[in-house]
């Protein structure tokens, strides 16, 4: 096999052909949810921030079937404070702004979530 080199370096080429347009064009950062300023004044959420960022819709997951299915409509928190167990209440007290905090981070990681199928949008503020 003569040319094997030439063979090889072409296959290599073709699979490696795909990516080489994008290269180095897909190192984003995340984006950062603007607060409201009654968010930033609370200065706490119902749990630690790391925690939020990565596990809240589980967490509103938990909620939905504890009050639903086991009528329980509090939440102690790991600092004590007790909050009512409510997406529109509790949650879009603080992070009212639907587009510049939810839409952000669900947009950034192609995620649609079914919250307002059944929870009316918050009206935005100005």
């Amino acid at each position: 096999m003569y040319d094997g080199g030439k063979i090889i370096a072409g296959c290599v080429g073709l699979l490696v052909y795909p990516f080489w347009p994008s290269a180095g064009k897909y190192t984003t950062k995340a984006p950062e949810p603007q607060l409201t300023e009654k968010a930033k004044e609370a200065k706490e959420c119902v749990a630690e921030t790391s925690f939020m960022r990565r596990d809240h819709m589980k967490m509103l997951d938990q909620w939905r079937h504890e009050v639903v299915r086991d009528g329980e409509r509090y939440y102690k928190a790991k600092n004590g404070k007790v909050f009512y167990k409510s997406l529109q209440v509790t949650c879009m007290e603080c992070h009212s702004n639907k587009t510049k905090f939810c839409d952000e981070c669900h947009n950034y990681m192609a995620v649609d979530p079914y919250c307002w199928d059944c929870h009316i949008a918050p009206k935005e503020n100005q």
